[in-house]
């Protein structure tokens, strides 16, 4: 590694270095779904069972980021060296035309309740990648979170926080108050959190998946939705559970090939902001003052792009990363213009948690799942435990006639993406993830830089420090300053500098960014992974 890569005192985490395996390797931000998928590599299964359990036990240990009435994304790396991308997001409802919510007074789609929820979409994109690549059966892999559901699993300070954070929500509702605030009030962190309705619905959709969207399970979340005044038809319900195998995305950086995750995901602002920092990152200082500049004026420029024209059901993005847009693009951020921030939405705080899986036969999966706000809408479904989403309130916009107005039968923009990287001939160099709402498309270019720019470890690449551009173009809050959100760990000379460039910053606690990423990379025939070291995961390697 070069004078200029070395890793500056404090950027890292001290005495954390990756984990090293040969046999498979995973990670997540819980040391129980971690285990999980490790357990399942162990006894033989491959990376797409390893996620599988993962995913089902995060429903239990990470309740607020995600659950069966969230959203799912994953890409997949088969031995062969395909990939494939799997979509897991559900359409708002049928009646939802823009007047439905302006003749009820509303401004702005709401955030929290029936009218905030977008049908699921995990557990179909779950069933898929199963269909697609698994070994094992999902009775077998779900077991171990149907039984954390049955027998409690140790409630966590990040879960107690949650709770805590979305008391009074959860206690309007019976579902989420029963499970969340046991006699009425906030658990200890340790003390067991029951979900033994949620338990019977797992041991359903284990059985059967399609029972969400077409069984007896998606007529009672339909029910319920519309019985509180919702206008679901239950046929965009049924639609949400179709996923298939799909072409990801694609760029090119520093020689080699990013995956990512397609619309209605962010996937194309990475590889919009890798258009525009390729070439110029690695002959610069590891994050020096003008380092930071450059990927921070190229994701404020993918956010106003994104805000401008962007839709779940559009093509806009497609003529963003065209090469002539790129190198117009480029020549501006060359000239040293700061790109003026839209009138967007100002991140209002949501959550969301992600994992990797990785086996020896050259699998991988980079998946990741969400509610969109923490809890969601703070809404469950009579008897079956499942916590909705309000992912329809957080991505879809009350704004006429543009590509992401809510609409019926459209999906909603997402902040969930996924990424993986391959060499010239196909071979897995690495793959990753981080949740974080609008600082993941940010953090997740600011990875791929620390790995290929730089030649990082992924320890070293999830612990360096983290910076943020806001607003970004979540639908809550119309408007807002532009910031640049760093951690004090990036130092007082360089924050100074950014400030001298023009940047407004805004100076964060050294690890109180946000996210919590997750990345396994292949070097020299050993397998080398590391979380976060923001949150309370851990890489097992087998």
């Amino acid at each position: 590694m070069s004078a200029q890569n070395a890793t500056p005192a404090g950027f890292g985490h001290p005495g954390r270095g990756p984990a090293v395996a040969s046999g498979g390797m995973v990670a997540s931000s819980h040391p129980a779904v971690s285990l999980a998928g490790a357990r399942v590599l162990a006894e033989g299964g491959n990376a797409v069972d390893a996620a599988l359990a993962m995913a089902a036990l995060s429903w239990l240990a990470l309740p607020g980021q995600c659950g069966v009435g969230g959203d799912a994304f994953a890409l997949l790396r088969r031995p062969d060296g395909s990939v494939a991308a799997f979509n897991g997001s559900g359409f708002g409802p049928d009646g939802g035309e823009p007047a439905f919510y302006r003749d009820r007074g509303l401004t702005a789609v709401p955030l929290e309740g029936a009218l905030a929820v977008a049908a699921p979409g995990a557990v179909g994109a779950l069933a898929a990648l199963h269909a697609d690549s698994a070994s094992r059966g999902l009775p077998e892999l779900w077991a171990p979170a149907i039984d954390a559901a049955e027998n409690g699993l140790p409630c966590t300070l990040k879960t107690r926080a949650d709770i805590v954070e979305r008391r009074d929500a959860l206690a309007r509702d019976a579902g989420t108050a029963g499970t969340f605030l046991p006699d009425g009030r906030v658990p200890s962190a340790g003390e067991p959190l029951y979900q033994r309705e949620l338990a019977g619905t797992l041991r359903r959709l284990a059985g059967d998946p399609n029972d969400l969207y077409a069984g007896g399970l998606a007529e009672r979340c339909v029910d319920a939705l519309v019985a509180a005044g919702a206008p679901f038809s239950g046929y965009e319900w049924m639609a949400s559970g179709r996923s298939t195998a799909e072409t990801p995305l694609t760029c090119t950086y520093q020689g080699t090939t990013v995956h990512l995750t397609t619309p209605p995901t962010p996937g194309w602002m990475v590889a919009q902001q890798a258009g525009l920092c390729d070439g110029v990152l690695a002959g610069l200082p590891w994050l020096s003052a003008e380092a930071v500049h450059r990927m921070a004026c190229a994701a404020r420029l993918a956010f106003a792009d994104r805000f401008a024209g962007c839709g779940a059901d559009s093509d806009h993005w497609r003529g963003l990363l065209a090469a002539d847009a790129i190198a117009e693009a480029r020549a501006r951020l060359d000239a040293g213009e700061i790109p003026a921030s839209a009138p967007s939405p100002v991140p209002a705080g949501g959550d969301t948690t992600s994992m990797v899986a990785v086996d020896a036969e050259g699998r991988a999966v980079s998946l990741i799942h969400s509610l969109a706000f923490t809890f969601g809408a703070r809404m469950t479904v009579p008897g079956t435990g499942i916590v909705l989403n309000n992912r329809l309130g957080r991505g879809a916009y009350l704004i006429d006639g543009h590509p992401n107005e809510v609409r019926p039968r459209r999906r909603p923009l997402h902040t969930l993406n996924a990424w993986l990287v391959t060499d010239a001939a196909g071979s897995l160099l690495h793959v990753g993830n981080t949740p974080g709402g609008d600082g993941q498309v940010q953090w997740n270019a600011q990875l791929l830089s620390h790995l290929l720019d730089h030649g990082h470890d992924p320890a070293t690449a999830v612990a360096a420090p983290r910076f943020t551009v806001h607003p970004g173009s979540d639908a809550d809050v119309i408007g807002g300053p532009p910031e640049l959100r760093v951690e004090s760990r990036l130092g007082a000379a360089r924050i100074e500098a950014l400030r001298a460039s023009g940047h407004d910053v805004a100076v964060q606690d050294a690890w109180d960014a946000g996210g919590s990423a997750q990345i396994v990379s292949v070097a020299g025939g050993a397998l080398l992974g590391a979380s976060d070291p923001r949150q309370d995961g851990v890489a097992l390697g087998v």
